[in-house]
């Protein structure tokens, strides 16, 4: 249905309506039941559905909007046409639908189905015959058991008299002698625009005129000519007056700075929904997850529907919105995409019986019994408190609870009494007479208010005044008058629409800033739309307030924000969407207003300001009409045809109604403006089209999926059609996969290149957080599309358990998992850890023991965390499907699952994630116990493998440590459970001297996580022992991670660079003086450490707090300031064996100290002398603290414990000058060595001193014992 074609005379695409349509029973073809409709046929015959038609429809065709005959028959009557006998109730009943086209407009239809005697004898003798045989089946269960065989009944008797025998078989029967047949029968507005209350008017009073005891004024075809053909769309910001069959009628539409047109009242959404439900449902909305909205009543899946979408603004639900689903769609909730569904409920059906393909990523609505169910973890909406605390306010002054209101409108839906006034007498629709509205006292004991109340005391707002006027003016009696009740609806829509709306302003006032304007025009951008990054996302995120980030994170994700920037990039070449043009006017008026720099983004929560002017302005075009419409008048009708009878819908005469009046042109030009953009845009695809074939597809794929399935095709449901449907999605799907991997690997890559040094970092760890939970989301889809029998809300969790189950039987008769050594590889040193056995069992397992997760959903969302840190999700997935006959017996033929080449290359596209490192589960799932395994490697051909000592040891990481385990006696490697320790960062490792062969020369400590199997090496190559290398007893390594065989076959090309690691040995060693041979750095090399070391101090606090990694890493590993300082400390050292004995700086250190402890200074002033005083005194004092500590750490570990607390404490470059200056210097240094020459002294200085702005805290392991 696109805008193609001139409109003809008076056929200009603003008419108020673009066709009149009648549904109900085809005489002539009888009945046929409605197998698609999927009724059991243990229904009685009075219970089930049979098959619509559309008797009617005027005009034929309009080019713009042609006419779907079987769409537009399955909306009219999603259930088909149903019968019901006089003792039936037969309240018409309204409810209205929309259809969604290809390029995403949409067209509104409104419904009155009311019931009309069948007066066709045959469908009459019909019903009986079918009774006759239901019966006959029926009896015998009857005399057995009178209230099961009945249940389906029971349901639709009043509860009251449900019980008695006899009754049931009166309501279970149609005896054609006895009974009256009704059938319903629908009439319909087609309209382009959502005037529902001037439309719900038109029809109602449409039907007073069947139903009257008088004819109406004129025939009924004089009204719906003058509806179809002579009311015209009234034009932005203005009202209109047109006339109905009894009084007149009046719409209004928002001007082109006001929030666009909403007719569906919120006020029955808050009630029927409450509002901190509604927040929750709009949250998920937000964030794009599958919303199915439940209820027995159409016109409420449409009201809520329609209500939450209103709210999105400035923002457009981009997916699947299907707000009723007609029966025969069922198979349609399989779709594994966004969508915004609505589905009927039949009376008496519980929810545990409704299977849904997909839950995982449901929120479920039901919402005649006030109820949701949340997807797991979703992030909040911001200030959610506060923006519930300023709804509700707006709620209680026009006297709506809160919390909603359970026995709601009925009347809006049940039109029990069609004389309007009356209507809005009925007690239940919220209209509080004026003596009743104590507000305040009514709502005292509700725990929403409550809430509310401890949020208002702390933020300082006294509750006890908030005014709650009476609602509006009231009349004599304390009702309303219907045009009050209305006004007052619309008040309320356009005051709750603001305070959303405002919520986006503020969130986003300052968007523009980010959008990337990178293409050079229309073309080109529409032809890389897939290639070009449209907002910065980073630098948006790293502008925002702390709290507001995990909601943010996730929506700047969605299709409908990155939609609502293509809008903006769009606009610099055509007209502006609609939606922006508000949103963009708005923020302009906020900066007018708030003169805030821009930068200073604050989580302050603004209160909509506007909310008056928005209500004035509505108020003010309904007291003041603009625009009436032509009366409706005597059409050029054949007489005696459509003769009034009361209670049936006449037969229209059709050639009346078929066209409009040729002179209508006045106000066709109005649109022409709309019209022409349409024309340019169709000219300039049409244009790009010769261009290029491959054009046309890059403007609909930059629409991106969901977009072309918006809406089913509901006319045709071939196999063919729904075949069409389901391949769309696995393309979808693959789609979908294919950006969220490439994504997840360029964002990664681009960090780590940063790590390298290569241009900015751009992902945050909770941005990363975001694509895996998104990850984990797409393979829910993925696992619940086709699926055969649904067990369980995870379709991955529960085929994972299915394979599980088949392999364990098979498991018993082969080899038992590895629990002994003996897979170990042999290295030089004939010590290492076994290799893990790689197994999707044993991984499912491992999240199986994990107590903290209750969920099949958060298993399988732990599952893909642990297999994605282990670099075996490809892997295991393919484990997973190639047991080919589970995936038949689960999955239907055209389940992705089962479409060979898109999923080999769906698991290509995870098998590129491999090469990244991921920490997603060890940094998730922080407090469950892990088991670790460690093995001590010492170096046997300079010392003994085992000493005769008491070893231990105790291993560090970012989350804690496991305190000191003694290692058993002659054992070299132990396994122990801990709670989680994170990433490992140290190990200490020691023993206490005892026994002959006491003196240990260790290599390095390996430690691996045995669920993760993340390895780590702990370099050592020192002696631990007394009176060898620097005499320590105990050491603190510093570890790396270790990359697996795995990675290495990936290439190194791809590698994720490797952590700085803990000096080697060659290092260590020559660092002590064992050596001479290593070729020594020099004064440029060393100057060059120091920078390169400090600066990547500076860098590691320039990040964000959540992505720093280990401090410990950067002081104490292989580049670390320790390292570099050591190497200051040893240019030009007088090292060499005095006496066949090793010096080490800390030699130097301890003759400095003695020097200061005795001597007496002589300063050049005061000042200077008291400060050089207090550095000496703080200098010795951390020097005597390290060697009274109780430990047994050898100099080099003291010295690196000075340099720790140096840091920390931010007194190093005080300490380097008075080493510098101290009279051992000259004894133990030569005359070129770095620490004599004063320039390079003074550019230590500061060097060091830019670290003086940082909060510098040191892990436990580094300072244990050390008290200063």
């Amino acid at each position: 249905m696109s805008g193609s074609g001139n409109p003809g005379p008076g056929a200009a695409p603003c008419r108020f309506a673009h066709y009149f349509v009648l549904c109900g029973i085809d005489a002539e073809s009888g009945l046929e039941p409605d197998e698609l409709a999927g009724e059991n046929f243990d229904q009685s015959p009075l219970r089930r559905t049979f098959k619509s038609k559309v008797l009617a429809h005027y005009p034929q065709n309009i080019e713009w909007n042609p006419f779907d005959q079987d769409a537009v028959n399955m909306l009219c009557m999603p259930k088909g046409l149903s019968f019901r006998t006089q003792a039936d109730n037969r309240d018409p009943q309204l409810h209205s639908f929309i259809i969604t086209r290809e390029d995403g407009s949409r067209t509104y239809g409104f419904v009155l189905t009311f019931y009309e005697e069948v007066t066709s004898k045959q469908i009459c003798t019909a019903m009986q015959t079918l009774y006759q045989m239901h019966n006959a089946e029926q009896y015998s269960s009857v005399c057995a058991s009178s209230s099961c065989s009945m249940d389906s009944l029971a349901s639709s008797i009043d509860e009251g008299d449900a019980t008695s025998l006899a009754k049931l078989q009166r309501y279970n029967s149609y005896d054609i002698s006895r009974d009256t047949l009704y059938v319903s029968k629908c009439i319909c507005l087609i309209t382009p625009l959502p005037f529902m209350q001037a439309c719900k008017k038109f029809l109602i009073q449409l039907y007073k005129a069947v139903t009257s005891q008088q004819p109406p004024p004129l025939p009924l075809e004089s009204y719906i000519h003058n509806i179809l053909y002579e009311v015209p769309l009234p034009p932005p910001g203005r009202s209109l007056k047109f006339y109905g069959v009894y009084e007149p009628i009046i719409c209004q539409r928002p001007g082109p700075n006001e929030l666009p047109l909403s007719d569906y009242p919120l006020r029955e959404v808050f009630e029927l929904l409450g509002l901190e439900n509604l927040v929750q449902v709009f949250t998920c909305v937000l964030l794009e997850m599958q919303i199915l909205l439940y209820s027995q009543d159409y016109q409420r899946l449409m009201t809520v529907a329609e209500g939450i979408t209103t709210l999105l603004f400035p923002f457009q639900w981009q997916h699947v919105y299907v707000p009723i689903l007609p029966a025969s769609l069922l198979h349609f909730l399989d779709a594994p995409v966004p969508y915004l569904m609505g589905l009927q409920s039949k009376e008496g059906t519980d929810r545990s019986k409704l299977e849904l393909p997909q839950e995982a990523n449901l929120c479920f609505v039901d919402i005649d019994n006030h109820f949701i169910e949340l997807p797991e973890e979703f992030p909040q909406f911001p200030n959610k408190l506060e923006f519930i605390q300023e709804i509700s306010e707006v709620l209680l002054q026009f006297g709506i609870p809160p919390e909603g209101n359970l026995h709601c409108s009925d009347s809006a839906t049940k039109l029990k009494n069609l004389v309007l006034s009356d209507l809005v007498n009925d007690k239940k629709n919220g209209n509080i007479p004026s003596n009743a509205l104590n507000m305040y006292e009514l709502l005292k004991g509700n725990e929403t208010i409550a809430r509310l109340q401890a949020l208002a005391k702390r933020t300082g707002v006294s509750m006890e005044k908030m005014a709650i006027s009476t609602p509006l003016t009231e009349e004599k009696d304390g009702k309303l008058s219907c045009e009050e009740l209305e006004l007052r609806d619309y008040k309320l829509n356009v005051q709750l629409r603001e305070v959303f709306a405002n919520r986006f302003t503020q969130m986003f006032a300052d968007y523009e800033a980010f959008v990337i304007q990178a293409a050079p025009d229309m073309e080109s951008w529409l032809t890389n739309r897939e290639q070009m990054q449209n907002f910065d996302k980073a630098s948006f995120l790293s502008d925002q307030p702390e709290p507001y980030l995990p909601f943010l994170s996730h929506f700047i994700e969605t299709q409908m924000f990155a939609t609502f920037i293509d809008n903006k990039i769009m606009s610099q070449w055509e007209e502006k969407d609609p939606f922006l043009r508000v949103f963009d006017s708005r923020i302009e008026k906020i900066r007018l207003y708030n003169v805030r720099a821009p930068a200073l983004r604050t989580s302050n929560y603004q209160k909509c300001s506007t909310l008056k002017e928005a209500a004035q302005s509505i108020e003010q075009r309904l007291m003041k009409i603009d625009h009436t419409a032509i009366h409706p008048h005597l059409l050029d009708m054949k007489i005696g045809q459509g003769k009034y009878e009361q209670g049936f819908f006449p037969k229209l005469q059709s050639d009346v109604l078929a066209t409009g009046p040729t002179n209508n042109n006045r106000w066709a030009s109005r649109s022409a403006t709309t019209q022409r953009r349409k024309d340019r845009l169709r000219q300039h695809s049409e244009h790009i089209g010769l261009d290029n074939d491959m054009r046309e597809k890059y403007m609909q794929e930059a629409r991106s999926l969901g977009k072309n399935l918006r809406q089913p095709k509901l006319s045709d449901l071939s196999p063919a059609v729904i075949a069409q449907t389901n391949w769309k999605f696995v393309e979808g799907l693959l789609k979908e996969c294919r950006m969220k991997t490439k994504r997840m690997l360029v964002e990664k890559m681009g960090h780590e290149a940063v790590e390298l040094g290569h241009g900015e970092a751009n992902i945050t760890g909770l941005e990363e957080n975001t694509l895996i939970a998104s990850l984990c989301d797409l393979l829910e889809r993925i696992w619940s599309h086709g699926l055969q029998v649904k067990q369980g809300k995870s379709a991955l969790w529960s085929h994972l358990l299915q394979y599980q189950e088949r392999e364990e039987k098979q498991e018993h008769s082969a080899e038992s998992p590895v629990g002994g050594g003996t897979e170990r590889r042999k290295s030089d040193t004939g010590i290492t850890l076994p290799t893990l056995r790689v197994s999707l069992i044993q991984d499912m397992r491992h999240v199986q023991n994990m107590s903290e997760i209750k969920t099949d959903v958060g298993r399988a969302r732990a599952w893909i965390r642990l297999s994605l840190e282990k670099k075996l999700l490809s892997q295991h997935l393919k484990q997973l499907l190639s047991n080919q006959a589970l995936a038949k017996k689960l999955y239907k033929r055209y389940a992705f699952l089962r479409c060979e080449e898109e999923r080999e290359q769906f698991l290509y596209h995870l098998l590129s994630l491999n090469a990244v490192d991921y920490f997603c589960f060890t940094s998730v799932f922080t407090t469950i116990m892990i088991p670790y395994r460690s093995v001590i490697i010492p170096i046997k051909k300079l010392s003994n493998a085992i000493t005769t000592s008491n070893p231990w040891i105790c291993v560090s990481g970012e989350l804690g440590d496991s305190g000191v385990m003694q290692i058993p006696k002659n054992h070299l490697e132990m396994t122990f459970e801990c709670q989680n320790l994170g990433k490992l960062t140290t190990v200490q490792i020691g023993h206490d001297n005892s026994g002959l062969l006491a003196k240990w020369l260790v290599d390095c400590v390996m430690v691996r996580n045995e669920i993760t199997g993340h390895t780590y090496k702990f370099p050592c190559g020192r002696w631990l022992g007394k009176g060898v290398d620097d005499g320590s007893l105990e050491r603190i390594l510093i570890g790396e991670l270790v990359s697996s065989a795995a990675d290495e076959e990936l290439g190194k090309q791809c590698r994720t660079p490797p952590q700085q690691k803990s000096p080697t040995v060659t290092r260590r060693l020559s660092i002590t003086s064992l050596t001479g041979r290593n070729t020594r750095p020099n004064t440029g090399q060393i100057q060059e450490g120091i920078g390169e070391a400090v600066n990547n101090i500076v860098k590691h606090f320039h990040k964000p707090e959540k992505e720093r990694g280990s401090l410990t890493i950067l002081l104490c590993g292989e580049n670390g300031l320790v390292a570099a300082l050591e190497q200051v400390f040893h240019h030009g050292f007088k090292s060499a064996r005095i006496f066949h004995k090793n010096v080490f700086i800390w030699d130097f250190i301890e003759k400095a100290v003695a020097y200061f402890e005795t001597s007496d200074h002589i300063g050049d002033n005061e000042e200077a002398l008291l400060l050089q005083r207090s550095s000496c005194k703080t200098f010795c004092h951390y020097v005597n603290a390290i060697n009274t500590a109780p430990r047994n750490i050898g100099k080099d570990g003291k010295f690196q414990i000075l340099v720790c607390l140096g840091t920390r404490d931010h007194l190093l470059f005080q300490w380097i000058p008075l080493l510098a200056e101290c009279p051992p210097i000259t004894r133990m240094y030569e005359e070129n060595a770095l620490l004599r020459d004063r320039m390079t002294v003074n550019s230590l200085i500061r060097v060091l001193q830019t670290l003086q702005d940082f909060n510098i805290i040191l892990e436990g392991s580094l300072i244990k014992g050390v008290d200063v």
